[in-house]
């Protein structure tokens, strides 16, 4: 529930707002644009970022009142776009494990590795932060449903998200997603649209069905603003569990590249709200995609603004197929902003460290994460990891859901 300040003037105790949201931006062409509304991308056709008022948060919220709030995402509300906190929409998701890893590391010459494991998350994977974060502004919006394309497990968390929204979802996914997210979406009671294709097929079939479905938004990567918040929430959480002191790198698998933009964005807001030692450097990036689909690997090796869509694109780690993510500039930016890398693993290697992983560790992780664990050993043998650095792997959700 809010929190409340008595005024000085009256001695009136008065509700803090809930969230600090005050606009949406535009970080190409600079448009602001009212949050009230239920928008998708800019006019110039940019994803929209959620900006809030920091300079309040930082004057009435300290880290200390953080730590004394319920182990979840939404301990950061006020830095996420939901005013009333009725609507929010939750399983009690977020402050996954931060998992040493102390023999895999050694083997692959990093001792300070880390795992983020996002496999405890309702349904499996981290695309629940988006979706508990998402499906909330859009039932506070006084949204209908949400239609979206989808490799599978966004899909699968958003149709679970919106049954206990009481809301409807229109959820295209391509035949090859994994089949245990079929079952979730149907489970769920959504609309599911199975098309033989990839992402941008289904990306089609949506786009084409939209203008019939009334009151519906397009929940699709990237073309609303709020997914990204609830993602943003692991870059937070990150700074927490180390006790605010910031890891040195992290390795985070690209396909849509919602997490990786999010964490740098929530990377900023800590050093906004003064929880990060500004004297401290940022995290280096690092965008992590399989060889058989590396767009952003492609474009950051060329020294690219934009990706150049990625031809027949393949990979085990099915998340990953995003030919062309139209957040490729914000991914971009966020790896070059801070000293960071592009890499890409193949199939044989991601392997080999998913099943190194369960056998050394223990965790039983999903293709995309085990790509992020692959990178960091590949980047080690290359030498741009010494060895001495803290380093976070992403685990984007477990390994159960691909039999």
């Amino acid at each position: 529930m809010a929190t409340t300040r008595s005024s000085p003037a009256t001695g009136d105790v008065r509700p803090e707002p809930y969230s600090a949201l005050t606009h949406l931006e535009c970080p190409s062409c600079g448009a602001s644009w009212d949050p009230d509304q239920p928008w998708s991308v800019c006019e110039c056709g940019s994803p929209l970022l959620a900006r809030y008022d920091i300079e309040r948060v930082r004057a009435r919220l300290d880290r200390a009142a953080i730590a004394g709030r319920a182990p979840d995402l939404w301990r950061y509300h006020e830095l996420l776009p939901v005013a009333d906190p009725a609507c929010v929409v939750t399983f009690g998701e977020g402050m996954t494990p931060l998992i040493p890893l102390p023999r895999l590391g050694r083997g692959v010459g990093v001792p300070g590795l880390l795992l983020k494991d996002e496999s405890p998350l309702p349904t499996g994977t981290f695309k629940a932060r988006g979706a508990a974060v998402g499906v909330s502004r859009a039932a506070e919006l006084g949204a209908a449903g949400a239609a979206m394309p989808t490799n599978g497990n966004a899909g699968a968390a958003w149709a679970v998200y919106a049954a206990r929204a009481g809301l409807r979802a229109l959820i295209a996914m391509p035949a090859a997603a994994p089949t245990i997210t079929r079952t979730e979406c149907a489970a769920a009671g959504a609309d599911l649209r199975i098309v033989d294709g990839l992402i941008g097929d289904a990306a089609a079939l949506v786009a084409g069905l939209l203008p019939g479905l009334a009151g519906y938004i397009d929940a699709g990567t990237l073309r609303e603003p709020y997914r990204l918040e609830g993602k943003k929430t692991i870059g937070l959480e990150l700074a927490e569990q180390l006790g605010w002191r910031l890891p040195d790198v992290i390795a985070c698998p690209v396909g849509g590249g919602v997490a990786i933009i999010g964490i740098y964005k929530a990377l900023r807001e800590l050093r906004q709200l003064g929880w990060a030692d500004p004297a401290t450097p940022l995290p280096r990036l690092v965008a992590v995609q399989a060889s058989g689909c590396a767009p952003i690997v492609a474009a950051f090796a060329a020294g690219a603004a934009r990706c150049e869509p990625w031809p027949r694109p393949s990979t085990v780690a099915f998340g990953l197929t995003v030919p062309r993510p139209l957040g490729d500039v914000l991914v971009l930016d966020a790896i070059r902003a801070t000293g960071g890398t592009a890499v890409a693993v193949n199939d044989d290697a991601l392997l080999a460290d998913q099943r190194a992983l369960a056998r050394m560790e223990g965790c039983f992780i999903c293709p995309e994460g085990a790509a992020a664990v692959a990178a960091v050993r590949q980047l080690r043998e290359s030498g741009w990891l010494t060895g001495t650095e803290r380093v976070v792997a992403l685990n984007t959700g477990t390994g159960l859901k691909y039999p």
